[in-house]
């Protein structure tokens, strides 16, 4: 079974870095991305009206590369869960975490058993479609699944500590728009509370030697990302870096035009 070299890479202390995507559900856009030189996209089904059959065409033409296909799903339940793992996705994203007992059944449903409930189904996409030994597949399966818990909210920055502490989770996210709408200062990053909020979830990953993730609006603000000690990085969105390529282009030529 293919591993997971993103989740390797990053539990052995180094950085990934890789893209959103949001808009460009082409089949195309994963192998565009890998030869940009990403090493994962998220695929959003959070904020997007794809479904499960558009995941699965996009995973699959993506899985034609080295870059590793996670799937940001819209809720905690064992449905998305189970099905986006089923057609090929190696992590998930998941928004909104507020508590243990809700990473706790993140864990148990992305994991076989005995470490969690999973369904078993073998011989499917996420396995490319091949026969092999059960047991070590499962293994397989279990330690190449990357769990990302995404804290959000107030809630979710206070029980921080609690959720880095579940086994099975990986990666603490900050989805810092809603975390600051959340802390009633909608898009204040600088604002001592984000601040306080992103130092909290930096402490936990720390002590529990979870990776801090963070999407980067741009390339400079990726730098003190990752000077602040984040090592799972998501450089923009296919939608925004696309419409700021194009807005850069026609600004200079204009700007030339009218010399």
């Amino acid at each position: 079974m293919r591993p997971n070299h993103v989740k390797q890479h990053v539990e052995a202390g180094h950085t990934s870095i890789g893209t959103f995507m949001f808009e460009f559900n082409t089949n195309g856009i994963g192998r565009i991305a890998a030869e940009a030189g990403a090493a994962f996209a998220v695929f959003d089904m959070e904020h997007t009206g794809w479904s499960i059959e558009t995941i699965a065409r996009l995973i699959a033409t993506t899985r034609a590369t080295e870059m590793i296909p996670y799937v940001r799903i819209p809720a905690t339940e064992y449905h998305f869960v189970a099905r986006v793992l089923d057609v090929g996705a190696m992590g998930i994203m998941v928004p909104m975490v507020e508590s243990a007992a809700e990473a706790e059944t993140i864990v148990a449903a992305a994991k076989y058993p005995p470490v969690g409930r999973r369904g078993a189904a073998f011989g499917v996409a996420h396995d490319d479609f091949r026969g092999g030994d059960l047991v070590e597949k499962i293994a397989a399966a279990n330690r190449r699944t990357h769990l990302i818990a995404q804290i959000e909210t107030a809630a979710g920055v206070n029980n921080a500590d609690a959720i880095a502490a579940v086994d099975g989770i990986d990666v603490l996210w900050i989805g810092h728009f809603d975390l600051t709408n959340s802390l009633g200062i909608p898009g204040q990053f600088d604002h001592p509370d984000f601040q306080a909020a992103v130092a909290t979830v930096l402490d936990a990953c720390e002590k529990h030697h979870k990776v801090p993730g963070f999407m980067a609006s741009g390339i400079e603000n990726g730098k003190m990302l990752l000077d602040q000690g984040f090592r799972m990085l998501a450089y923009g969105g296919d939608l925004w870096l696309y419409q700021q390529a194009v807005r850069d282009g026609v600004d200079a030529l204009n700007a030339h035009a009218g010399k």
